[in-house]
């Protein structure tokens, strides 16, 4: 799969983050649009789609703690939590629902531009342990790209073997499935124009990130703008580099999806923002 890439519309940029539970359809729309004429330009490309939760699902995960585990849970499938912690799984259920609701909102875009496209719900199939993918059966996923569909995941609640439930981020489901599949690129999208040397001033950015160049600057790059649990962009540059390291020829771009035609652009192959790499 030389051509295949994965695609991450951030949360940022595709809600207001800031505002709970605020879609920005405008930018969604456009940026649906974009993909569409990407796929028409090259047929040959692959492409998943992943999106972060923005306002909706994060809203809630800050609220009732989501990511980090659930009270009361026992890994015994047929004893049930006391009464007292049933609030903490309801905030696992609204999690759930606000992560859905805005993924309706994306399909929506996607199908308006006529992507045939697919979403793979991670709650239904994807198992975690400790906060990280355990299991995963991607085969509907890669029948989708057999199909030349594009599928479609994104952050979102799962059951957890050692904390009952928790809260994987798009950057972790895309590193699964990368060690699986081998994209050649990963494009996350978001509203920073690059990674920062001296956020939140942001006059420095930086071209190109290495593991070694990386231990310089990673005090400076910055945490996430608005509601985010599962870290900001330090966080993001360290688990890519990590990836990186581990697939040969993988190179991941963080840039700004904002500016009419980036998405479009860094589809077509063009650098865009800051690059990350073993080279």
């Amino acid at each position: 799969m030389e051509k295949l890439v994965f695609l991450k519309l951030g949360g940022s940029l595709i809600t207001d983050k800031t505002q709970a539970y605020t879609p920005r359809l405008g930018i969604l729309d456009d940026l649906a649009r974009q993909i569409a004429a990407a796929l028409r330009d090259a047929p040959g490309l692959s492409l998943v789609v992943g999106h972060g939760s923005g306002s909706f699902g994060h809203t809630a995960a800050k609220e009732y703690h989501t990511r980090d585990g659930l009270r009361g849970w026992s890994a015994s499938a047929d004893q049930f939590i006391p009464p007292e912690e049933a609030r903490y799984w309801r905030g696992f259920s609204q999690v759930w629902f606000q992560a859905s609701a805005l993924n309706r909102l994306v399909m929506e875009a996607l199908q308006k531009a006529d992507i045939p496209c697919l979403a793979l719900a991670p709650v239904s199939a994807v198992t975690a342990r400790d906060g990280q993918v355990s299991g995963w059966d991607i085969a509907p996923l890669k029948a989708a790209l057999a199909a030349r569909m594009v599928p479609v995941v994104y952050g979102d609640v799962s059951f957890d073997e050692a904390r009952g439930g928790t809260i994987l981020s798009t950057e972790d489901l895309f590193e699964y499935l990368a060690r699986q599949l081998k994209p050649g690129r990963i494009l996350l999208a978001g509203l920073e124009a690059a990674v920062w040397a001296d956020y939140p001033e942001r006059k420095q950015p930086i071209e190109k990130i290495t593991p070694a160049s990386f231990e310089k600057i990673k005090s400076h790059v910055g945490a996430s703008h608005g509601a985010d649990v599962t870290g900001g962009m330090e966080s993001k540059v360290r688990q890519m580099l990590a990836l990186a390291s581990e697939i040969p020829g993988l190179s991941v771009q963080i840039f700004s999806g904002e500016p009419g035609g980036n998405i479009k652009r860094s589809l077509a192959g063009e650098n865009l923002g800051t690059i990350l790499s073993t080279d």
